[in-house]
């Protein structure tokens, strides 16, 4: 297939394009800094595209089979709308070229759930902290490319992963447009392997999908260490 990858040198996107090369499909990888992404391939093109420039992203569509995007920022206090506005434009450049599949990734936190093979800490404390404090912003966006993305006539789907880790490889995960899934953690192999899948195969067109890494997964200390200290500048 040809697909064009929108957040392409993020966490997941990076995973998202090895895997996507690996499996014999033509690439073009749309990021800010092409100069920074560290993939070279025969089947890959690496386009320089931000999601919100409407007519950069229009760009980067034409000719492809399927768009997936893994964009994404940092938790921020100031209102996010890169979810929202990216999401206007892919919508908006996939109607112009005809290109009918997409499926994009949001969160399980837009829609939280009571989990009850989770602590009282967790339930109570650590997860409202982190969805109604430090991530409110970036989900409240999320809920807005949500709605963008239903509105559309497109073959869509929403993936809605956890708290996102490294692993080294894809695990047996669990994913579900009929229930929540109960697990804090997807990985990013997870993810990008069954993102791949929906381009591919074509699954749970129009639906919103949980997607739950059970195995391999961290302990919250050093998921927090790892996904949010260790990584600030």
């Amino acid at each position: 297939m040809k697909i064009a990858l929108f957040g392409a040198n993020g966490g997941t996107g990076r995973v998202l394009a090895q895997q996507a090369l690996d499996a014999g499909h033509q690439l073009t990888a749309v990021t800010r800094h092409p100069e920074t992404f560290g993939l070279r391939h025969e089947r890959l093109r690496v386009v320089a595209g931000d999601a919100m420039d409407a007519a950069s992203v229009s760009a980067a569509i034409a000719g492809h089979d399927a768009v997936l995007s893994t964009l994404g920022v940092p938790f921020g206090k100031d209102p996010i709308t890169i979810y929202s506005v990216g999401a206007a434009n892919i919508v908006s450049g996939m109607t112009e070229h005809g290109v009918r599949r997409l499926a994009c990734v949001s969160s399980s936190a837009v829609e939280v759930h009571p989990d009850p093979t989770e602590s009282w800490l967790f339930e109570k404390v650590l997860q409202p902290y982190v969805v109604n404090g430090i991530g409110k912003t970036t989900y409240d966006d999320m809920r807005a490319m949500e709605a963008l993305v239903r509105a559309s006539d497109l073959d869509w789907t929403i993936v809605r992963p956890s708290g996102l880790f490294a692993a080294d490889a894809v695990s047996d995960y669990r994913v579900s447009s009929a229930e929540h899934l109960s697990g804090r953690y997807t990985s990013r192999a997870d993810l990008a392997d069954f993102l791949l899948r929906l381009a591919v195969d074509g699954e749970f067109p129009r639906e919103a999908v949980e997607v739950r890494t059970t195995e391999g997964t961290p302990s919250f200390l050093a998921f927090m260490w790892n996904e949010t200290i260790k990584k600030k500048p």
